[in-house]
């Protein structure tokens, strides 16, 4: 499964990146609004530190608008990802910037019929929010397994990016799925490398280090 982070804060980026394992970023509105940055400055930044997609995404609701400003983004980097709403205008544009061999991520998924339209508009992922689906009363992890059903039953090259992830457990839930992609705030990417039986061992394992009095350099 690969892992984007869900950030605009470049330092948090700059973080994971180094430890080899982020495979993409995700941005939106409220995250850029968040950061207090230039839109354009801050997403060529991020493309700049990661190889992988980066997600930005348009503001406009009425297609063509959509497609003015998703020009403009995808000249930013080679790596930008085109992100849109689920909306028939959304979904209008992601099939034209799709069929012109431009990555785009379809956001604010809540349904697997809805994840079925944005696979048949040539969405390169989609985005269900299983967080926002939990707070309201479903099972985030159910809906994603519908849409693994569904993109398998057809052979949909859609790539299921879990978003919205609140916690580890809905990392390894989404992994155990089959999820594509998952992205999720830095501090649930760092939460999945702790465990308290991991610091007890290296406790133990310095204590013991340092009764034989040697150093490796």
């Amino acid at each position: 499964m690969k892992f984007f982070v869900d950030t605009a804060e470049i330092e948090a980026i700059r973080e994971l990146a180094a430890t080899g394992l982020l495979d993409g970023v995700t941005t939106n509105p409220s995250l850029i609004a968040k950061s207090g940055r230039d839109f354009k400055e801050v997403t060529a930044e991020i493309c700049a530190i990661v190889d992988g997609p980066v997600s930005a995404e348009v503001v406009a609701l009425d297609h063509a608008t959509m497609m003015k400003e998703a020009e403009i983004l995808r000249k930013i980097a080679d790596n930008v990802c085109i992100k849109v709403p689920l909306t028939v205008d959304g979904l209008k544009t992601c099939k034209a910037l799709s069929s012109e061999g431009t990555m785009v991520n379809v956001t604010l998924c809540f349904s697997a019929n809805q994840a079925l339209l944005a696979a048949k508009a040539g969405a390169s992922f989609i985005s269900p929010f299983v967080g926002r689906h939990d707070d309201n009363g479903f099972d985030g992890m159910d809906l994603i397994e519908d849409i693994r059903l569904i993109y398998d039953n057809y052979n949909f090259a859609t790539e299921i990016l879990v978003a919205s992830v609140r916690h580890t457990m809905h990392v390894l839930q989404a992994a155990k799925i089959g999820a594509d992609v998952m992205t999720a705030p830095p501090k649930v990417i760092l939460d999945l490398f702790k465990h308290v039986l991991t610091d007890k061992g290296i406790e133990g394992f310095m204590a013991d280090w340092a009764k034989t009095g040697q150093s490796i350099l």
